[in-house]
């Protein structure tokens, strides 16, 4: 069920509302995508502005162990309770949970941290998508898959080609739908609007236990 499009576009709107979340409610910095803070490091770097060095450094340091940690949780495998995706959609929620406590200005750049960590868990677990790679915290690799399988059907591709461009699509559509939702919350409960994804987390959380129990046991299912 962590390669189900239910799964996928929930998550994806959760990829799109904590970009707008962050670069409106806390400090103009995007959590999401690394490429950018990437370059405004680079930037301030060569600019002398230490300051802002830290304010880009920090998240992209904390995207790297979330990626790191995600990676060992798979190694080590299912709890006893708990498949180990669903137990990073709970790592997910605490932390946004903890970003939501944290104040608009002076709290900022530990909650892009958290923020940054999150999205590492969740770009580093979820990455499939009926067999077929994605992304559920940023939008251009889907992009350029939806323009892939849309290239084959122009030219005679086939029924599973249209079946994987309208799931990509249904995937980008949802990152700007959370981006945008993103973006109204944070305007109307400023911090606290971070909470709704949360929400979106608990729906995905669900959405796996239902499909894992609807399920037929491994044995039973045919070949």
């Amino acid at each position: 069920m962590a390669q189900s499009l239910r799964t996928g576009v929930l998550l994806a709107a959760v990829g799109g509302f904590l970009e707008s979340y962050t670069y409106l409610a806390r400090g103009g910095v995007f959590a999401n995508c690394q490429t950018g803070n990437l370059v405004l490091l680079v930037l301030s770097l060569a600019q002398g502005n230490m300051a802002a060095v830290w304010k880009y450094l920090v998240p992209v340091a904390a995207f790297f162990v979330g990626s790191l940690l995600a990676l060992e949780l798979r190694r080590r495998g299912d709890s006893l309770f708990l498949h180990w995706r669903q137990g990073l959609l709970c790592a997910e929620a605490v932390c946004l949970a903890g970003v939501a406590l944290l104040p608009q200005g002076s709290g900022d750049m530990a909650a892009t941290t958290l923020v940054s960590f999150v999205c590492a868990l969740q770009a580093s677990g979820f990455r499939v998508l009926h067999g077929k790679t994605y992304a559920s915290t940023m939008c251009t690799g889907n992009l350029r898959s939806l323009a892939d399988c849309t290239h084959r059907l122009l030219h005679g591709g086939s029924s599973e080609d249209r079946r994987s461009a309208l799931r990509y699509a249904a995937i980008v559509l949802c990152f700007m739908g959370g981006a945008v939702l993103g973006a109204a919350l944070s305007w109307w409960l400023g911090r606290l609007a971070v909470l709704f994804s949360c929400v979106l987390l608990a729906l995905a959380f669900v959405a796996m236990a239902a499909g894992t129990v609807s399920q037929p046991p491994a044995a039973a299912r045919p070949e």
